[in-house]
């Protein structure tokens, strides 16, 4: 049996969940880990994820960390569409996972923490306009793709997208002054009409 070990209000969690999901897959969950839970530092844990981070997830014997490894692990394993087997296709589905750890992710991360778990009065303003702008700026490279091509990775839904869609969805919802990024906001549109990208990403924020 599969066990996803995390909180599913953790963006890195929510792309697990999904792909396990999106393959029909019998997993277990344990959601009291990460986060106000706690755990994730404790012994029992770090003794299988030594980073304490979440998702950490088993495979049988078979323990798995960092989030976009696990997906592509699952995809290989169990087929399906996610993640291609061609070469060159696969090279650009995982482009765009890696464009989503090494740049989108810390553009939201300058934003989304301060706005949503810090009390008002401990939030520096000047850094955060200045972490919406630059989060901006870089969705537009997005923006420029999504003009090209329906999803990122070309005309179907890949990790692509499950690497990305819980990223936007903080950028739609969150109380900021947002561009203008109509093929980004199609694109979250098109994406949102998949019920397990819905179920697991398009989700209240904490």
């Amino acid at each position: 049996m599969l066990k996803i070990l995390g909180r599913r209000t953790s963006f890195n969690v929510m792309k697990v969940l999904w792909v396990a999901d999106e393959l029909g897959l019998a997993y277990e969950h344990d959601n009291d880990i990460g986060g106000a839970f706690g755990r994730n530092r404790e012994a029992p844990y770090l003794s299988l994820n030594p980073n304490g981070t979440v998702p950490t997830v088993i495979d049988d014997d078979f323990v798995m960390w960092e989030s976009n490894t696990i997906c592509r692990y699952l995809c290989r394993k169990h087929g399906g569409t996610l993640f291609p087997t061609e070469l060159k296709a696969a090279q650009i589905v995982d482009r765009w996972m890696d464009w989503s750890t090494g740049v989108h992710s810390p553009r939201m991360s300058a934003v989304f923490p301060p706005l949503i778990r810090l009390k008002p009065e401990q939030r520096d303003l000047k850094a955060i306009a200045a972490g919406v702008e630059a989060w901006g700026t870089t969705l537009k490279i997005l923006d420029a793709q999504l003009g090209c091509t329906p999803y990122l990775a070309g005309d179907r839904l890949t990790l692509a997208e499950v690497c990305n869609v819980a990223l936007i969805h903080r950028w739609f919802r969150l109380p900021i002054e947002r561009i203008d990024l109509p093929n980004v906001a199609a694109w979250y549109e098109r994406v949102g009409r998949n019920p397990n990208a819905r179920k697991h990403c398009y989700v209240e924020l904490s």
